[in-house]
């Protein structure tokens, strides 16, 4: 049993992050698609503290949060409370979005703040046309265009900065040494459960007495909230904060193909031009001399 923790670490290590990042991109979009389902019988509220009850509840026999918070210095808890907040409001404010606008727009809009991080973690000519090339891809992908919904665009450009805080502090997070990756999550996981638990809980009460609803919501969180940031953060620890950034390009790209193999939506010669830019700005990026600690 003593050695189970090497053995796991071994396998992590065995993979690429690029692999990990892919897993984390399935299910960022599979949780997504489960959630949206939820919203009539749920609410947009309730479907979001569900996804973040059910995975902070997931975590916490594992990692025993309360343990990390404790131990940890005033700072590396400052950090793990900034790192949950952000993942509390990024969330809900991902859904309030989602509930009034294209997802091929929000998941514009949300990689704005990506596309800044990496812009400004580039060192040389080769990251930027990589970067060009990336968003151009993203931008085909989505089919940008506007609506006079002002207040789901309020609530995009809300969730695109608070995934600017959610990559900055994650990398910061990774690079404390407060425990380890997952255990930190799981920290940042119950720190998220008490900012969201007021929010929501009157919606998500209706599943309580539904045991098929309320199966779906943490089915949601699983899929939204364990499998990808255990993923992420994993991802993290090995590529700079640029580097993690740019790779969310990819997201749209698996967006459309989820859309293909599952709900049926074959993408078009403009689908696959755009993911051709993708891959391609991906492929030319180079981390460089960017640090991991920043």
């Amino acid at each position: 049993m003593s050695q189970a923790p090497a053995l796991v670490n071994r396998a992590v290590r065995g993979l690429p992050p690029q692999a990990w990042f892919g897993v984390s991109a399935i299910f960022h979009y599979l949780g997504p698609s489960f959630a949206v389902l939820l919203f009539p019988a749920v609410g947009v509220l309730g479907v979001a503290w569900l996804r973040i009850a059910s995975a902070a509840l997931v975590f916490a026999p594992v990692t025993r949060p309360w343990r990390l918070i404790i131990r940890v210095d005033w700072r590396e808890r400052k950090l793990l409370v900034i790192w949950g907040a952000s993942l509390a409001l990024m969330n809900l404010s991902f859904y309030l979005a989602l509930a009034r606008l294209p997802i091929g727009l929000v998941a514009t809009i949300e990689f704005l703040g990506p596309v800044a991080l990496a812009l400004y973690g580039l060192r040389t000519g080769r990251n930027l046309a990589a970067l060009v090339l990336a968003a151009a891809g993203t931008f085909i992908l989505v089919h940008l265009r506007w609506t006079s919904d002002y207040v789901g665009f309020i609530w995009a450009f809300l969730d695109a900065a608070l995934f600017i805080v959610y990559i900055m502090v994650g990398h910061r997070v990774a690079a404390s040494g407060a425990g380890s990756g997952i255990e930190r999550l799981g920290a940042a996981m119950a720190i998220a459960l008490v900012v969201i638990f007021p929010i929501g809980l009157a919606q998500a009460a209706r599943t309580f007495e539904n045991p098929l609803l309320l199966l779906a919501g943490v089915g949601v969180g699983i899929c939204s909230s364990v499998i990808p940031y255990v993923c992420d953060q994993i991802v993290m620890a090995r590529v700079s904060r640029a580097t993690f950034a740019l790779l969310t390009a990819l997201l749209p790209a698996y967006a459309v193909i989820i859309g293909a193999l599952i709900l049926r939506q074959l993408p078009s010669a403009r689908d696959l031009a755009g993911i051709a830019l993708v891959m391609a700005g991906v492929a030319l990026h180079r981390p460089g001399s960017e640090t991991r600690k920043k």
